[in-house]
């Protein structure tokens, strides 16, 4: 296990692999490796290490006559469609010499061929070397395949995340069932790593069964632990808009970078002279959240991650001070609320000073991200949605789940606005446009976060359970109605209903996608009914102290560092194989330790289905407060924002991924 310097150098080093073949080369690139370079230092370290030219993944684009070599990085399997583009790329250029890197290990390879043996060296890669010397037209041409796992995308230096995975969310109850159907009863050989949630026993299962996992734990001298957690166990921190977090904000009202899942587009016209008018539409670039070359920038980033809302706005601001004066610009200080107006006023000083922007432009574009975000005509709806959730909260201690439910159906209202009103440039919040009343993306959170702490109402009996039915298909019928009147469908809506635009969308179709959407919450609700120690998130309301929702990831952390390290049977230890199984008989005897997650100086989190700002606060303060000496690092497959939740529950293919075969 790396140590935890290693663990935040680990992206950059796997680039390296890639750059040392990159000389003279154009190099096509998919977008999940693209977001990977994009925060290891983009483009700029591809063409200092000699590229001339770096060009998407498409069959549409090609090398030119005088371009010799190419170079692929890939986050896919060697076959189906990427074989078909990257045929097609060759067939249009004129290349004698293509390297192909791949994030897909050669073992998997094997697999996906149905070969089960173990074989000496590379054969699968090696016989798409042949095919690549076969599409360049000559078999004496140089072709080389290899493995280059730069999946990984160093976000923070708490935070690593795998774009290529960005659309993995756990399995739920009906899921498993189905997988269970198809399959006999197997256990997996245990490793010593640990799982809450049955989606990350499976994927610690296999990584104890992995060979390179094996030999890393007999010659490995840095311990660590790692801990799996399921994100459908706890999807109302995910879906809440309680966290008090800029970047979550930021995230949620900005458009997202074209093929990324961690990144947004800052507009960068405040910097210039260009004017914007509705008959001219500058062209520009758009500024990031990535800024990774200046540490000051860098250091802001991780401030605007981790700190509260008005803890990063105020280092915003003293950031961008510190900027004007060192380049000595009339900035006027102001002390007091930090404001949009305010940020865009410092900011604009830089404009008329080409070198002051240039020494400070990774600061600027994150000011601009923030000034952006607080001044959006649609972040009312995150405080609506606030205190609709702290009304459900409320109501979830004082009525059974049928009449928490019908508290949504008064917020199922149709767009008030014009079939030709456009919506808001830039936002992601649904199809409507300033007003702070719920739209279909925002209800549909909602029923997310809401169907999450199902198990927190009252109990109930038959004559609940018929009510709740009831009031499930008024719900179904009328978030229907809300979706067929949208003038503009939202990214999701399109997603969800199959529809590119709202004059496909038939009332049919739509309820079809809504009781699809209900069939999947139900399931949702019964997400945590096989744990024992900790089946809530929910703290009811004693009546002095209002209801409040207790984070599941708080609660694992603080019995992982537990000081009487007590065994939780919901933190499954995946075992070491037959040392764990001689200690589990021994321990019948005498008294045998087994191994703990808080056994080691360095634990690692995965969260698996994503991991929201708010979080890595919280996981912080839980360490800060409980084992000051203990290094928290944390993996996960994406930064969430709330719609993103939605999104990867009810339109992704949990089941039968898109590998691109």
């Amino acid at each position: 296990m790396l140590p935890a310097e290693g663990f935040t150098c680990f992206p950059g080093k796997m680039w390296d692999k890639v750059l040392s073949k990159v000389k003279k080369a154009v190099v096509f690139m998919d977008d999940k490796c693209a977001e990977s370079l994009h925060w290891s230092g983009g483009a700029n370290i591809v063409f200092e290490a000699g590229a001339r030219n770096l060009k998407q993944f498409s069959s549409f684009e090609a090398g030119g006559e005088n371009e010799p070599k190419a170079v692929f990085v890939v986050s896919t399997l060697l076959k189906g469609r990427t074989a078909d583009i990257m045929k097609d790329i060759i067939g249009l250029s004129h290349f004698q010499y293509c390297v192909v890197f791949t994030t897909v290990a050669h073992s998997i390879h094997l697999i996906a061929n149905n070969v089960t043996a173990e074989l000496e060296g590379n054969p699968v890669f090696e016989k798409f070397e042949e095919k690549l010397c076969e599409w360049m037209g000559d078999m004496n041409y140089t072709a080389e395949v290899m493995h280059a796992p730069v999946v990984f995308t160093r976000v923070s230096q708490q935070l690593l995340l795998v774009p290529t995975f960005a659309h993995l969310f756990p399995l739920l109850p009906q899921d498993l069932d189905t997988i269970n159907i198809k399959r006999p009863e197997k256990k997996s050989t245990r490793e010593e790593s640990f799982a809450v949630g049955p989606m990350s026993r499976l994927i610690a299962g296999e990584l104890a069964n992995h060979p390179q996992a094996k030999n890393r734990r007999k010659t490995s001298t840095n311990k660590a632990s790692i801990v799996f957690i399921d994100r459908t166990l706890d999807l109302t921190g995910a879906a809440g808009h309680h966290g008090d977090s800029l970047v979550e904000k930021i995230l949620t009202v900005l458009r997202r970078l074209p093929g990324h899942t961690a990144d947004v587009q800052v507009d960068m016209l405040e910097l210039t002279n260009l004017q914007r008018t509705p008959d001219c539409q500058p062209t520009l670039a758009p500024g990031c959240l990535a800024q990774t070359q200046s540490p000051t920038a860098r250091l802001l980033w991780e401030t605007m991650l981790v700190s509260k809302q008005k803890e990063a706005v105020m280092e915003v601001r003293r950031q961008l001070v510190e900027a004007a004066s060192k380049e000595n610009l009339p900035i006027k200080m102001s002390l007091g609320r930090v404001t949009a107006e305010q940020l865009s006023s410092y900011v604009q000083l830089f404009r008329s000073n080409w070198e002051a922007l240039e020494r400070h432009c990774e600061v600027l574009q994150l000011a601009l991200a923030t000034a952006q975000t607080l001044r959006h005509p649609t972040l009312p709806r995150w405080d609506t949605c606030l205190a609709l959730e702290r009304l459900l909260l409320q109501a979830l201690g004082d009525s059974d789940f049928a009449g928490v439910l019908r508290q949504l159906l008064p917020l199922m209202k149709p767009a008030a606005a014009p079939a030709d009103q456009k919506p808001v440039s830039g936002s992601s919040l649904g199809s409507r446009s300033g007003e702070d009343e719920c739209g279909p993306d925002e209800l549909l959170v909602l029923l997310v976060y809401l169907y999450s702490l199902a198990a927190e109402a009252q109990p109930a009996d038959d004559e609940d359970e018929e009510e709740v039915e009831k009031v499930e298909r008024e719900l179904i019928g009328a978030l229907t109605l809300v979706i067929t009147r949208e003038a503009e469908l939202s990214p999701l809506l399109q997603k969800l209903t199959g529809c590119s635009c709202s004059a496909e969308l038939t009332m049919e179709r739509a309820h079809t996608a809504v009781e699809g959407v209900f069939e999947t919450l139900r399931e949702l609700s019964h997400a945590r009914d096989h744990l024992k120690h900790f089946k809530s998130v929910y703290t009811a309301s004693d009546g002095v102290h209002q209801a409040t929702y207790r984070p599941f990831l708080r609660q694992v952390l603080e019995e992982i560092f537990h000081p009487d390290r007590t065994d939780c049977p919901d933190i499954e230890h995946m075992s070491g194989g037959l040392t764990e199984l001689l200690k589990t008989g021994f321990s019948m005897f005498m008294k045998v330790s087994r191994p703990h997650p808080s056994d080691h100086n360095l634990l690692l989190l995965f969260l698996v289905g994503g991991v929201t700002p708010s979080e890595l606060r919280l996981i912080r303060e839980v360490v800060s407060a409980h084992k000051p000496g203990t290094q928290v690092l944390v993996l996960s497959n994406r930064l969430l924002r709330p719609t993103d939740v939605p999104e990867l529950l009810f339109t992704s293919q949990r089941l039968m991924p898109d590998i691109g075969v």
